[in-house]
């Protein structure tokens, strides 16, 4: 799509089901999002467009891609590990297997058709899987603590140390950030063309992976959208504007 022409950027995000109370119905099937995800693309200048995940969606992502100039995958519950041919760990959650198939398809599509995409957490998580990468299911085992977990519904904090000339280390503009975190899953087997651009302090887990070979294929381990003063969205749709330029010039 072309951005200038058609107001703010759309970035698309496909949401899974969760239960949910509203007012006299109870624990019903919902499909959400936490509104810190709306509100990050808004301040940054974009316009989120939220896609419940179904079979129509895994089936033919374009009607997704379509409507959207960018893609994030959110963050949410555990990615079911058949998608990358596991058997489940027992710390690993219930899987929302539609969520699973509809963001995979989005995102391989996307992949294909080169449309910038912004992994966050469990975002990351799929992004890897996507480039045919695998999970490690609860990544305590390894660490002997579980530091980068939320705990009584509070983010950690921690810093990462970004690779220089990459896309995480050029959204921040340093070669260090302090994040928010949330987490028990990480990358396992590091997909096929994809780049480790950011590792945690002091531990080393792998907080960021990028696509060299694509305009904008990011993934974070950490949670931007907590974060108000975060750079790192408004550097994505700044990215989309400058891609729409160029694609309107021919430069």
């Amino acid at each position: 799509m072309d951005s200038a022409n058609s107001g703010r950027v759309k970035v698309g995000i496909v949401v899974g089901v969760e239960h949910g109370d509203f007012g006299m119905w109870k624990n019903i099937p919902t499909a959400m999002l936490p509104t810190t995800y709306v509100e990050a693309v808004r301040r940054a200048g974009g316009t989120a467009l939220l896609f419940p995940a179904d079979g129509d969606v895994a089936e033919n992502p374009d009607q997704v891609l379509d409507l959207v100039d960018a893609v994030i995958l959110a963050g949410g519950r555990d990615i079911g590990p058949a998608t990358y041919g596991h058997s489940a760990h027992a710390a690993t959650a219930e899987p929302d297997t539609a969520r699973d198939l509809a963001e995979l398809a989005v995102a391989r599509r996307a992949l294909e058709l080169d449309i910038p995409i912004l992994g966050i957490c469990r975002g990351m998580q799929l992004l890897n899987v996507a480039f045919g990468g695998t999970l490690d299911q609860h990544v305590p085992d390894s660490l002997a603590h579980d530091d980068h977990a939320a705990h009584d519904g509070v983010f950690g904090k921690h810093e990462v140390t970004l690779v220089p000339d990459t896309d995480a280390a050029g959204a921040y503009q340093s070669d260090t950030a302090t994040v928010y975190s949330a987490h028990h899953q990480g990358v396992g087997r590091l997909g096929a063309g994809l780049t480790v651009s950011a590792r945690s302090v002091p531990d080393g887990v792998i907080e960021a992976i990028e696509s060299p070979a694509h305009a904008f294929a990011l993934g974070v381990l950490w949670h931007p959208e907590q974060d108000p003063t975060t750079p790192l969205f408004r550097a994505f749709l700044d990215h989309i504007d400058s891609r729409a330029r160029h694609q309107r010039t021919g430069s």
